[in-house]
């Protein structure tokens, strides 16, 4: 592929994402009850190589896909080549609680990044990836007749919306052929609306409206580094470990309550301000990945962020739905773990005779409890990916398409139980661009 094919193929990309940027403002982005509180939905790490394979990275080192996962992973380039990596994200989902049913169908961008080398053994990149999505809408009616019978039929709806992305740069180095260094830097920017509605049939009663307006940015670190042992002629076993750094939250938030009706329209409380003391927790993650030749990879990673002391118990508009009786939100910030498991298989990547043969496939396996509790109660998810790329062109183009089908939460305590099937696709592009010709 030529330099200005790739190009051509990036500013569509470019175009593709803005559009998709703008769309996400007034559409769901994702749709899950749980985005209620604090600040929604986080996404799954990484592209779409990283998501066939259970969301892991930490340790993996391949040069032929782009891995935002671990900042010194960066370095797993050709020093001759640009990179770029773009995905987009299909969520289904259903939903149960009791005898009720729903479902729902989202999209979103995935990601969208280049890397290029910076000199010997050091290379960057630069991108762009949803951090956390917000989307739920969802209403009932008051069926205590001691109230209705005085006041007529109340109805109360909720619904949210928004994102939060991270646009990032990072940059590494190896030394000695076997350890690599990397250090990224992340601006978090997005906007989130959340509003809750009453509404009364008789006329003479006034309905209120709540709601909370959070446009949100910060910045944020975060570290990696990987050490690559040699087992012999063709295997090698990779150790990872990442940091990345908590962020206090800064913007303008906007909280409201008024009431309206024929008796009368009144603004009842309004406060803008900043979202002091609240902040997003910092990660540590650790990995292990074993490599035999360009035929075989293995990776477990573990990582733990500790959500309790960021403030969003208390802060206005993060706290989620507010229970009728207590005046507390039922969520509650927790500490998050999860545990990937990933594997890629290709029989003959060279085989001029059978192209399935090329073909990279992939399976992954993972467990992880949200940042938050239900109730006092945690809420767990699992699930298992499937995913291949797909080579085209030459070198190490690809699509790569993958499915992740699990769960989260129960039917225990009154919870949500979500079962979902997401699709990936993702288009990994590469060309030579810096090499210096013999003759012009």
């Amino acid at each position: 592929m030529s330099g200005r094919t790739l190009r051509s193929l990036l500013s569509a990309i470019l175009l593709l994402t803005c559009t998709g940027l703008s769309l996400s403002a007034q559409t769901f982005g994702s749709y899950t009850p749980y985005s209620i509180y604090g600040i929604g939905d986080l996404a799954s790490p990484g592209t779409a190589y990283n998501k066939t394979m259970g969301g892991v990275g930490i340790a993996s080192r391949n040069h032929r896909f782009l891995n935002p996962v671990n900042p010194a992973a960066v370095t797993a380039r050709d020093t001759l080549a640009f990179m770029a990596d773009y995905s987009i994200i299909q969520d289904n989902r259903m939903f149960r609680q009791g005898d009720m049913r729903s479902a729902s169908n989202t999209a979103n961008i995935g990601d969208l990044m280049i890397s290029f080398p910076l000199w010997r053994s050091s290379a960057m990149m630069v991108g762009i990836m949803p951090m956390s999505s917000t989307g739920y809408g969802y209403s009932y009616s008051f069926t205590d007749y001691s109230l209705i019978g005085r006041t007529g039929n109340i109805d109360y709806s909720a619904k949210g919306q928004g994102s939060i992305y991270q646009l990032f740069a990072s940059a590494g180095a190896t030394f000695w052929r076997r350890l690599s260094i990397g250090a990224e830097f992340i601006y978090y920017f997005g906007k989130i609306d959340k509003t809750f509605t009453e509404t009364f049939s008789d006329a003479s009663y006034n309905g209120a409206s709540n709601g909370h307006l959070l446009q949100l940015h910060a910045p944020a670190g975060k570290f990696g580094l990987q050490y690559e042992q040699p087992l012999g002629p063709k295997a090698s076993l990779t150790l990872g470990a990442t940091y990345r750094t908590a962020a206090n939250l800064g913007g303008h938030t906007q909280h409201y309550r008024y009431s309206t009706g024929s008796a009368a329209s009144d603004t009842l409380y309004y406060k803008a301000g900043s979202p002091s003391g609240v902040r997003l927790a910092s990660e540590k993650g650790i990995g292990v990945s074993f490599r035999y030749a360009d035929k075989f990879q293995a990776e477990f990673d573990y990582t733990r962020s500790d959500w309790r002391p960021t403030g969003m118990d208390t802060a206005e508009g993060f706290t989620g739905n507010i229970t009728a009786t207590g005046g507390k939100s039922v969520f509650t910030s927790s500490l998050s773990e999860s545990y990937r498991l990933g594997f890629e298989y290709v029989p003959n990547r060279n085989d001029i005779r059978y192209y399935w043969r090329k073909i990279a496939y992939r399976a992954g396996a993972y467990w992880k409890n949200d940042y938050y509790l239900l109730d006092g109660a945690p809420v767990n998810s699992f699930g298992i990916t499937l995913g291949a790329t797909l080579p085209v062109f030459r070198w190490y183009n690809g699509i790569t398409f993958g499915i992740d089908f699990g769960q989260r939460g129960s039917l225990k305590n009154n919870m949500i139980q979500e079962r979902y099937i997401n699709f990936s696709v993702g288009f990994n592009l590469f060309d030579i661009w810096f090499q210096k010709f013999a003759y012009d």
